[in-house]
């Protein structure tokens, strides 16, 4: 369990692909502190620790896993938004996030507003009905409010506010169109969600 509150900015040092796709990410965290088996979120991705060195950690990646996000986003250089796991008594200062993908957006448009960065991503059919105004949604593993939404014939176009801090500590600083995003809708909107398809 998590937050979307971005604790470090970690970046793939090697990809080596053996049963599982094995990614070493070097980061800042104090290693002595995580054990093998802990869980980080990658860019919004819950991976488990199964192998450190001083100033990187080790995680396989599943061929399911690397089939549900952003088909770039496990390639050698790549900076990833990291987010050690929940602990009670913690501060919640997102929201409730899990770690698990539910789609992949696209990012149409980035523009500044302000001091602000106004990011524009459109999503497919399967995440339309559960992305709604003034709710919460997790980007590459950030947690963030949703401006504005607008349905599509095919999908839903939405945008988010980042300010300056949240570039700053976050891979967002480097975001441009084009780009995938890993998206988790709401938790409360999944479940929801499911409870109205099974009365149907």
């Amino acid at each position: 369990m998590f937050t979307g509150i971005i604790t470090d900015i970690g970046r793939i040092e090697a990809a080596e692909q053996k049963d599982d796709l094995r990614l070493q990410i070097a980061c800042a965290y104090d290693m002595v502190t995580i054990d093998l088996g802990a869980s980080i979120a990658c860019s919004g991705v819950c991976l488990t620790v199964v192998d450190k060195g001083d100033d990187w950690f080790a995680v396989d990646v599943s061929a399911e896993t690397h089939g549900c996000t952003a088909s770039d986003m496990w390639e050698e250089g790549r900076r990833l938004n990291l987010e050690r796991a929940l602990r009670v008594g913690d501060e919640l200062g997102g929201h409730i996030v899990t770690g698990h993908v539910d789609g992949v957006g696209t990012v149409e448009g980035v523009t500044k507003v302000g001091g602000s960065t106004r990011i524009i991503i459109i999503a497919g059919d399967e995440l339309a009905g559960f992305i709604a105004a003034k709710g919460s949604i997790t980007l590459d593993g950030v947690s963030l409010t949703v401006n504005e939404v607008e349905p599509l014939s095919e999908g839903v176009r939405f945008a988010v506010n980042i300010i300056p801090h949240t570039a700053e500590q976050t891979s967002f600083s480097e975001i441009v169109p084009g780009r995938q995003v890993n998206i988790e809708i709401d938790i409360l909107a999944r479940y929801l969600g499911r409870m109205m398809q099974s009365r149907l």
